[in-house]
């Protein structure tokens, strides 16, 4: 198999997976993906100005603004002033906002356990182990 056949045949896999994967959280039904990936850029990173979220997550400020208004107001994220610049204001995960991180990522994880259960051998188990480590270079590879 040439490496562009592989290419396109490994990118509808894991899409395919990333999809089902998204449908098995409730945050799905209430927080669209550039809010999802909002609060996972907080739970990496601990806290972010404004600014540096809308640039990771490829949207203008406004937007970003509009995002936060809404998570604040359901009490996902808090605004903490700078120490040093008090014109900067950054933001972080609440409580409440680490326990959805939390309940997301248990959500996919039982999801994702009860479909390698059903659906692969212990061939097919040993496989994907020894695939991880290849895997993991792939989405290491590039990073910017």
């Amino acid at each position: 198999m040439e490496t562009k056949e592989l290419a396109s045949l490994l990118r509808l896999a894991i899409s395919a997976l990333h999809k089902g994967l998204r449908k098995q959280t409730q945050a799905v039904n209430t927080y669209s993906m550039t809010e999802i990936e909002t609060i996972g850029h907080l739970m990496h990173n601990g806290s972010l100005l404004p600014t540096e979220l809308a640039s990771l997550t490829r949207i203008t400020t406004q937007s970003m603004s509009q995002i936060l208004k809404k998570m604040e107001e359901e009490g996902i994220i808090k605004r903490t002033l700078s120490k040093d610049d008090k014109r900067k204001i950054y933001i972080s995960l609440t409580a409440s906002g680490k326990k959805t991180v939390e309940k997301t990522r248990y959500e996919k994880d039982e999801w994702l356990k009860t479909t390698i259960e059903k659906s692969l051998s212990a061939k097919e188990k040993e496989l994907l182990i020894k695939a991880l480590p290849v895997l993991n270079k792939l989405s290491q590879t590039n990073k910017t």
